[in-house]
């Protein structure tokens, strides 16, 4: 595996790629094992590549229908290969099918890869790879809810988590990326829910060895700066407990709405010393994110057991499962198979945010014109030769194309290392 493309930050220059050139509807790409594929519209793209609806060639066009997608970059970047290599050793359908009969399980969040190879157009050589078409993000559903999920559904997607964590750390991997940007809903059935992006991903245990631990001052803060483990914040390898402590962060995030280092995301050094104090004394961590009669007792106790486990350690995927299904059973909910993405109480939706701010604005107006009966409204949009102007919006480079159903590049787009990661709406 080729090292993974270093961001730009302080004192690091920053990484030159080529970017992806756009094919028309129904260019023909031929994969290693000469299966065919055809490609329909863009649908999302990252930095440096783009990903297109696809599916079996045939002389139908690729339709809003169409079951898979397909990812592409020039040859030459980096993130699709080390992605690549995850989906080739560990996603191919056969051994997903196998570990879900294996372990009774109905349904298992890995994305399956169908096919990957070279493709060549005006001279220039593309890297491509075939995997299931996904929905939209869990951050979308975040952000709709206010930034809180319910603690029955946090609980359950906890628990589908370990699921896919067990099955990607049994296939000697670990992810090191884990967030609700990285959660995709299935295309078909929004109860599903799928880890994507492996772009991060590492061989932590290559035939059955685990890596020792090392620091590497050249690779600390590797991730997502909210998220990433402690080991990464030291420059270490990933390793199974750091996809376990990210998935904690996450847990915490999804309950409250808000980590307590989120207010100083530029500096990295703080939030790993942040990290550190948290795990130092995790009681009084969630005592600083939750109210007494709100704290989750599952989530302190998913922690303090996370904690426990050594660099090298085999989690104990059972045990963990069975606090977070105490954590459901305190609060009467059980582990059903539906997913229900409401707003908790309390929790302002988006819509009902931007009213605020509109009234708020408003009043402080009528404070200022003097006069307590007529408010004056705020203008919001300025007027040339009588038309009305807008401020555009910036493009988001990971700006997702939901409705046609996959996310933005995962794998392709830059990648937070030592910086916060901007959250896409």
């Amino acid at each position: 595996m080729p090292p993974k493309a270093k961001a730009a930050g302080k004192g690091r220059a920053p990484v030159k790629r080529k970017l992806a050139e756009e094919f028309p509807p129904g260019e023909v790409l031929t994969d290693t094992g000469k299966k065919s594929w055809k490609l329909g519209v863009p649908v999302g793209q990252g930095g440096f590549g783009l990903i297109y609806l696809a599916d079996e060639n045939s002389a139908k066009s690729v339709g809003a229908d169409a079951r898979y997608v397909i990812k592409v970059e020039p040859s030459e970047n980096g993130p699709l290969f080390s992605e690549l290599k995850f989906y080739m050793r560990a996603a191919k359908p056969d051994l997903i099918q196998s570990w879900m009969r294996s372990r009774k399980l109905k349904h298992l969040g890995v994305p399956r890869y169908w096919g990957s190879g070279l493709h060549e157009r005006g001279g220039k050589r593309y890297r491509f790879m075939v995997i299931d078409r996904l929905g939209t993000d869990l951050q979308k559903k975040f952000e709709e809810c206010g930034k809180r999920f319910p603690r029955k559904l946090v609980l359950q997607l906890s628990l589908r988590l370990l699921d896919i964590l067990e099955y990607v750390h049994d296939h000697e991997y670990v992810h090191a990326d884990i967030k609700a940007s990285n959660l995709m809903l299935s295309h078909s059935d929004p109860n599903q829910v799928y880890l994507v992006d492996y772009g991060l991903a590492y061989r932590y245990s290559p035939d059955g060895v685990p890596k020792e631990y090392k620091e590497d001052p050249k690779r600390c803060h590797d991730g997502t700066i909210e998220f990433t483990s402690i080991d990464a914040h030291k420059g270490a390898s990933a390793c199974r407990r750091s996809d376990l402590e990210i998935l904690c962060y996450c847990m915490v995030q999804w309950l409250c709405g808000r980590l307590p280092w989120e207010d100083k995301l530029q500096d990295p050094v703080y939030v790993r010393d942040s990290k550190i104090k948290c795990q130092e004394n995790i009681s009084q961590f969630m005592t600083k994110c939750f109210s007494s009669q709100d704290k989750p007792d599952e989530i302190q106790k998913f922690m303090e057991e996370v904690k426990s486990l050594g660099y090298q350690d085999k989690p104990p995927y059972e045990k963990l499962r069975s606090i977070l299904q105490a954590g459901l059973k305190t609060i009467k909910a059980k582990n059903d198979d539906k997913l229900e993405f409401t707003p908790v109480n309390g929790a302002a939706s988006p819509r009902a945010q931007k009213a605020a701010k509109r009234r708020k604005a408003e009043d402080e107006e009528s404070e200022t014109d003097g006069s307590p009966m007529k408010k004056k409204r705020v203008t919001k949009k300025k007027e040339v030769n009588g038309v009305k102007k807008t401020r555009p919006k910036k493009a988001d480079p990971k700006s997702r194309l939901v409705e046609m159903g996959t996310q933005t590049s995962p794998g392709l787009a830059k990648r937070s290392r030592g910086r916060p990661k901007k959250t896409s709406t």
